[in-house]
């Protein structure tokens, strides 16, 4: 089971959490190793020169031998040793090639039999994520976070709506970018539970790098409970002060733009909200979701996240406590 206490997801492409992200950190490996080993060639040979250099004085004559033709066996050799080096440098890179070949056809491999499909659009700057399972038939949205079974592979295509961004999940796999116009995919499969960050890896604005998403891989009783309650809608607001929360939320600028399935709101400007109080993050990874936050997030998002497309929204104490009240009701 995925441990809830943890509170900072990982993101190193040295611990892979998947089967893309091993074929990756194995033809890291094998790269680091190859430019060691020419590294430490290089450095010896310069020490050799260093050291087998004729010694001279300040009123020593220059030494023009190397300015003079090739000739004579010494320079014979060493031709030989060049033609050798080049022959071993060129080698080396044919192996990269090699190994990158092989890795490229191991990313593009992995088996997606009855694979969950997961439709994830980029917005400046958030994460829209439509899931749609064929085993089960469940359709739902949600936003800022990916939750994948254990051992089953996942396909993600991948649109934007408005510039470059580029979708990076270190310990699931590599870089791949989301482009205007085009659609993209990429497969994913956790292998081990886990808590991982998702990042925008492309510059897409003033808000590039608070552009994130919690991927939660958990085992599949866990995920499958996940996603049940997911396709459910919102519950009903218990309490007089949660359903007037819900009629602020639908008479404000609120339901304008958030959808929250079960109610009347069903826009699609911002994050969907039906389960937002399960999340573990608001603003895109950016705060952690607390009353506190949400509420400051609430009244003056631009000036927390400049650039960012809510506005502030001014209003009564009362207002908001109630608003606050009835959003802590959606899990």
């Amino acid at each position: 089971m995925l441990d809830r206490s943890i509170t900072t997801p990982v993101q190193d492409a040295l611990h892979p959490g998947g089967v893309q992200a091993a074929h990756i950190l194995q033809l890291w490996n094998g790269t680091l190793a190859l430019c060691l080993m020419v590294f430490i060639l290089v450095v010896g040979a310069c020490l050799l020169a260093l050291w087998r250099a004729p010694k001279g004085g300040a009123q020593a004559a220059p030494d023009l031998a190397g300015l003079e033709p090739a000739t004579g066996a010494r320079d014979a050799r060493l031709m030989r040793v060049v033609i050798w080096c080049s022959v071993l440098a060129a080698a080396g890179l044919l192996v990269l090639l090699l190994g990158t070949i092989q890795a490229a056809r191991a990313l593009a491999q992995l088996p997606a039999l009855d694979a969950l499909q997961i439709e994830l659009t980029g917005h400046d700057w958030w994460w829209e994520a439509h899931y749609r399972d064929p085993l089960t038939g469940q359709q739902f949205a949600t936003a800022n976070e990916l939750h994948l079974p254990v051992g089953r592979a996942a396909i993600v295509t991948m649109r934007t709506t408005d510039v470059i961004h580029s979708l990076w999940i270190p310990n699931l796999h590599g870089k791949l970018d989301l482009i205007p116009g085009r659609i993209t995919e990429i497969r994913l499969r956790a292998d081990r539970a886990g808590l991982f960050r998702g990042q925008c890896a492309e510059f897409c604005g003033l808000q590039h790098t608070m552009m994130a998403l919690d991927v939660v891989a958990e085992p599949p009783a866990s995920y499958a409970a996940w996603a049940t309650r997911q396709q459910a809608g919102a519950l009903a607001a218990v309490g007089n002060l949660a359903q007037r929360g819900r009629a602020v939320f639908q008479e404000r600028q609120c339901a304008a733009c958030h959808a929250i399935a079960g109610t009347k709101a069903t826009a699609t400007i911002g994050p969907d909200l039906t389960h937002l109080a399960r999340r573990r993050m608001i603003a895109a990874g950016m705060l952690p979701n607390t009353r506190g936050f949400l509420a400051g997030w609430i009244v003056d998002a631009p000036s927390i996240k400049p650039g960012v497309g809510m506005p502030a929204i001014h209003m009564p104490p009362d207002d908001l406590q109630a608003l606050l009240a009835y959003l802590e009701t959606l899990k």
